[in-house]
């Protein structure tokens, strides 16, 4: 079975006169009858009933054009991939990453997009989740991974990648070593090293406020990696996302009473054309969604 034997066959289904069906697929009507003719003698059987003026498809021919139907569709997004793999050789994609988020949890889908467009160049760029709002909503960015404790602009479209619990780190030898969870009364009179860009810092603060708990800020930083050097230290103790790059000898443990989650997402904006790389972006995060977004090690982990 041949595929132009398949397009002549759609053709013929559509308008059921071989003279306009061979004009259709620019072709002789000789040459789509003998098509159409090998067709039925693989099928094994007559596929139309040839009348001069009512042509119209036999029982058999009523039964394959459904499934020849689903080959020729099958055969054409086959091409739309192909062609949309060509466009996106050399290709540049810009995503925005939240500043807060820690590296580890995306290097499995940045590597799945690597492996499956090797060509496509990833370019990320870090920021507050309030200013990659404002990029992605300027046209300066195709797509951005952040989430915030406040409700998102109406013009973006959301894709929730996972959740991320936020954990108490501390240095060992700390008093909350022996806890297996911290509540946040517990946090009465404790200093902390704080990240100047935590989106969570405000919300955090009114919480603590509402329960009569007073606290210190020791050390304050816009880098996450001095922070975390910080607590090793014993300068204070951090208020971190789960899934942080950690240093090695770093203890962190479950925040409770209340927990504080924050839902990451992939944002777009609403009817804005995707460019074939977004494309493929979007449908490498959606499959990481379902394979449970694994992280390949190295995060926090709580005790």
């Amino acid at each position: 079975m041949e595929i132009h034997q398949i397009k002549y066959f759609s053709a013929l289904c559509e308008t059921l006169n071989f003279t306009r069906a061979a004009e259709r697929c620019n072709v002789t009507q000789p040459s789509l009858t003998r098509a159409i003719k090998q067709l039925e003698d693989e099928l094994g059987g007559p596929l139309f009933h040839r009348e001069r003026a009512n042509t119209h498809l036999t029982e058999l021919g009523r039964l394959m054009r459904p499934h020849l139907a689903q080959v020729l569709s099958e055969i054409e997004a086959a091409k739309d991939r192909a062609n949309e793999a060509r466009k996106l050789e050399r290709s540049t994609l810009t995503v925005g990453v939240m500043c807060t988020i820690g590296p580890t949890k995306l290097i499995e889908l940045i590597g799945a997009l690597r492996r499956n467009y090797p060509e496509t160049n990833l370019q990320l760029r870090d920021a507050k989740g309030c200013v990659l709002q404002e990029m992605l909503i300027a046209g300066e960015l195709e797509a951005a991974i952040f989430g915030l404790p406040d409700p998102l602009d109406e013009r973006l479209h959301l894709m929730p990648l996972f959740d991320e619990r936020f954990v108490i780190t501390m240095p060992p030898g700390h008093r909350f070593e022996a806890f297996s969870a911290i509540r946040c009364d517990d946090l009465q009179g404790e200093a902390f090293v704080s990240r100047a860009n935590c989106e969570f810092h405000d919300h955090v603060l009114q919480v603590f406020a509402q329960r009569g708990i007073v606290s210190s800020q020791s050390y304050l930083s816009e880098r996450e990696d001095w922070c975390l050097a910080m607590i090793l230290a014993g300068i204070g103790i951090g208020f971190t996302p789960e899934h942080a790059a950690g240093l090695q000898g770093l203890q962190s443990r479950p925040l409770i009473e209340p927990e504080f989650v924050r839902t990451i997402n992939i944002a777009t904006v609403r009817g804005r054309p995707y460019s074939p790389a977004i494309g493929a972006f979007m449908r490498e995060a959606m499959a990481w969604r379902a394979r449970g977004c694994p992280a390949p090690g190295g995060a926090l982990r709580a005790a």
